[in-house]
């Protein structure tokens, strides 16, 4: 694979979509540590810009930068919840992610994104494997089968952005890089109960109910599903560390090659917060067969992230979980907290 052309971060003007969210803060945070000052990064609100629609696209990149125009875009922000909200809102979640890629992506391209050796960033998804992928998760394996049903159209809607680059730099020779991050979690998280995913969902749940003095806590499914958990700010360097090292979208799995049962993350959130003790989890955590496990197990092969950009995740799983409790009961009060 032919070498990346550097990234001299004094140099680039960055568009972050997403930049106010969970993962857009830690990439800001990383930015500046390589030396990037605010007034090189431009984050669109939504408010201002609905990146569903064409017109709000073309006039991000008019808006942005004035005549200097961007030479990087982070693609982040996504429509995104956790299984209870994909089965709400499948049509909503696989339209807004497709036509915020697709609109970016080609008026990035008309506003001469390319001319000015410029590269676009996407953020995939591991929802894009199919449900019953061979585990640890290979992303030679991606076209191997249909995604896990209850957030396959937002799977299907972030592969669909990854090949939409792969043909633009066919045709147009337009650089980009694809990764595909592991479920997330640490501060800064989404912790509202109706969109969050499990990790925050779990540490609000418990926080709560301990201060509730409830005897037991209501979990979905029957914890017997895996999953894998990158910690965020690991994230944001493995997709700062792609940016610099990529030229092609190339998908690279971000993550840690450790796999956890739901049942075991479950106990540890509810052994960490206080909210049960070894003797008492049992009796405490009461489970809901009815509702739906999801995918039966994520774990990924990061080995392409290490040959490629030599890069693994540093921070060790409970070390996360105590950070991302501790900044939950530290700002659970603070109405600027992202609830």
């Amino acid at each position: 694979m032919p070498s990346a052309t550097p990234v001299n971060w004094k140099d680039q003007r960055i568009i972050i979509t997403g930049g106010s969210g969970f993962l857009g803060k830690h990439i800001v945070q990383s930015l500046h540590a390589r030396g990037v000052d605010d007034n090189q990064i431009f984050i669109p609100r939504s408010a201002n810009y609905d990146l569903t629609e064409k017109d709000a696209c073309v006039s991000l990149y008019n808006d942005c930068f004035g005549s200097d125009k961007a030479t990087m875009i982070i693609h982040l922000a996504a429509e995104v919840g956790g299984i209870g909200a994909n089965m709400k809102n499948p049509g909503r979640y696989f339209y807004a992610n497709m036509a915020m890629a697709m609109h970016l992506i080609e008026q990035a391209r008309v506003d001469g994104l390319i001319e000015r050796d410029g590269k676009f960033i996407q953020t995939g998804t591991i929802c894009a494997y199919p449900n019953l992928t061979p585990i640890p998760f290979k992303e030679e394996n991606l076209w191997n089968g249909y995604p896990e049903t209850t957030n396959a159209p937002y799977g299907i809607a972030k592969k669909a952005a990854w090949q939409m680059l792969d043909a633009y730099k066919n045709q147009y020779g337009m650089k980009s890089c694809f990764v595909l991050p592991v479920n997330l979690y640490g501060p800064h998280d989404n912790f509202d109960l109706e969109s969050s995913h499990v990790i925050p969902a779990l540490i609000r749940k418990c926080v709560e109910a301990l201060k509730r003095n409830d005897d037991h806590l209501p979990v979905w499914g029957t914890g017997s599903a895996s999953r894998e958990f990158l910690y965020i700010e690991d994230c944001a360097e493995g997709l700062l560390t792609a940016a610099e090292k990529m030229d092609d979208p190339t998908p690279i799995n971000l993550g840690t090659n450790m796999e956890i049962t739901i049942k075991d993350l479950v106990h540890l959130i509810a052994k960490l917060t206080g909210f049960a003790t070894e003797e008492t989890i049992e009796q405490k955590i009461q489970w809901d067969s009815t509702k739906p496990d999801g995918q039966p197990r994520r774990c990924l092969d990061v080995s392409r992230a290490k040959e490629l950009l030599n890069w693994n995740a540093k921070v060790t799983f409970e070390q996360g979980l105590r950070q991302t409790i501790d900044w939950f009961t530290q700002n659970q009060s603070n109405p600027k907290a992202r609830m």
